[in-house]
């Protein structure tokens, strides 16, 4: 028997024991109940995808520093990025990792409740079949038929989560610090990627219309996770999505000594710091007797000096 047989059988078992609750939605109980305890053993994976993420954007403003800096030789910026990794203790695709090493379960899970291992897709979910598609509900009853309201329902929470992650990442590009231009001309990739990612997230909503119900039960459970998830990771934010200006992320690395010198030299001079009144009463008559020594002594130096 295969790995999806098997967990397939471990899932109809699961689902026969929540009949008593959830009578003929059982099989969609389980699916859901599944999907969320995968992604809760996973959650391990994901605080660390977000360490990395979150050292990735403290470095940003430094390493637009150095792109500045360096424009128009490759090689000194080159250098000077890699010294600041390593003293740092980070590197470009810090996180990457831990999200690359969920994939292999989501693929498995997808396919188990796509291709219905041990009979899931046989099931019903409020009437409508877990092993049909949207367009079978519309030819049962239209758009807003008994089957065709559940992915109404589906389809309104892949809306939700998706109209937020488009918003919070939109605000996060925004708040980003712009990558500086090397030898004339602006680095490629990484602001098409920026205009393209929060706009897969609809995507999503294609996913579920197609899929089978089961699946589509699956990718809107865990497409809220993830939307949840990241808000309770990245809780340590501005609401629009970018850590304050005043704040250092935890963990941030110190900064490189020769943008700070860059920006030191760059920046107005402060202004002279002004004296402070003393604050206790022995020190203010300390300070006015002083101030009285010192204008006796200039009026006996105007006295002796000659005209």
């Amino acid at each position: 028997m295969s790995v999806f047989g098997i967990l397939g059988e471990g899932l109809a078992r699961g689902a026969d024991a929540l009949t008593p609750l959830f009578g003929a939605a059982a099989t969609a109980a389980a699916i859901v109940l599944c999907t969320l305890a995968v992604r809760a053993a996973l959650h391990p994976l994901a605080r660390a995808a977000a360490r990395g993420e979150k050292a990735r954007a403290a470095l940003a403003p430094q390493l637009a520093a150095l792109q500045r800096k360096h424009r128009g030789n490759p090689e000194r910026l080159q250098k000077a990025t890699s010294d600041l990794y390593a003293r740092t203790g980070s590197s470009p695709l810090a996180g990457c990792l831990p999200a690359l090493l969920q994939l292999p379960v989501f693929f498995v899970m997808y396919h188990l409740f796509s291709t219905g291992s041990g009979g899931l897709l046989g099931h019903t979910l409020l009437g409508a079949p877990l092993g049909g598609s949207w367009r079978r509900a519309l030819a049962d009853g239209g758009v807003f038929g008994p089957h065709g309201l559940v992915y109404l329902v589906l389809f309104a929470l892949v809306a939700a989560v998706a109209t937020w992650n488009f918003r919070r990442a939109r605000a996060t590009a925004a708040a980003a610090p712009a990558p500086g231009a090397v030898g004339g001309s602006t680095l490629p990739g990484p602001g098409g990627m920026a205009k393209l990612m929060p706009l897969l997230s609809f995507g999503t909503l294609i996913t579920v219309a197609v899929v089978p119900l089961a699946a589509g039960l699956y990718m809107v459970t865990t497409t809220v996770w993830t939307a949840c998830e990241r808000a309770l990771l990245h809780r340590d934010r501005t609401p629009d999505g970018a850590q304050g200006q005043g704040q250092v992320a935890e963990g941030a690395p110190v900064k490189d000594p020769a943008v700070a010198a860059e920006e030191q030299s760059a920046a107005p001079p402060n202004p002279p710091a002004q004296r402070r009144a003393p604050q206790t009463r022995a020190a203010r008559q300390r300070a006015a007797r002083a101030r009285a020594n010192s204008r006796r002594a200039e009026a006996a130096k105007t006295v002796t000096t000659p005209q």
